[in-house]
């Protein structure tokens, strides 16, 4: 399939400010209709992670955790940040045993994905982890999580009921679900 070129042309870029996490770029730019406008763009310094734990019985296990930048409780897949240019797949099984506790003997890629992609370059990948045992959790001093074993289809069906609203967790399950794991 050949790519399609870009029909934006970028004059200018500016940071308006940035952390250890984001970096957020003002950009004055000519637009696809050949007008000057501007653009607000998030560059993130991690690629998202997400994995869906599934035990020899078909349980799952879901992280629970305050969300600060919704101003709500999160039921989610373990997930995390792993730093431009490391391995996704280390990143991963560091995020489950942290999360969870859980430690896993076969990784499975399932998906890459874009979230929000219309201001920000996120890019993230999720994995299917089979052949677990527990050890002791580790949390972050960030994470103030609890954990919820459940079966797998029931955390797929919180993915239709609207229990489960973090997109990172939706895809996930949705896709083990059309890959006919449940």
């Amino acid at each position: 399939m050949k790519a399609e070129e870009n029909p934006w042309t970028t004059k200018t870029t500016a940071v308006a400010y940035e952390n250890p996490w984001i970096r957020v770029e003002h950009h004055e730019v000519v637009n696809p209709g050949g007008n000057d406008g501007i653009y607000g763009l998030v560059k993130y310094k991690n690629h998202a992670i997400g994995i869906v734990p599934v035990d020899d019985e078909g349980n799952t296990f879901l992280v629970g955790q305050y969300r600060y930048a919704l101003g709500t409780y999160s039921w989610e897949i373990p997930e995390g940040g792993c730093p431009v240019g490391t391995d996704t797949l280390e990143t991963a099984k560091r995020e489950l045993r942290e999360e969870t506790g859980l430690v896993a003997q076969e990784w499975t890629r399932i998906m890459e994905f874009h979230l929000s992609n219309s201001v920000t370059d996120e890019w993230g990948v999720a994995y299917l982890a089979r052949g677990l045992s527990q050890r002791e959790a580790e949390p972050e001093d960030t994470e103030q999580l609890k954990l919820r074993k459940l079966p797998l289809s029931e955390a797929i069906a919180m993915t239709l009921d609207g229990h489960i609203k973090d997109a990172l967790s939706i895809l996930a399950l949705q896709r083990i679900a059309l890959m006919g794991e449940e």
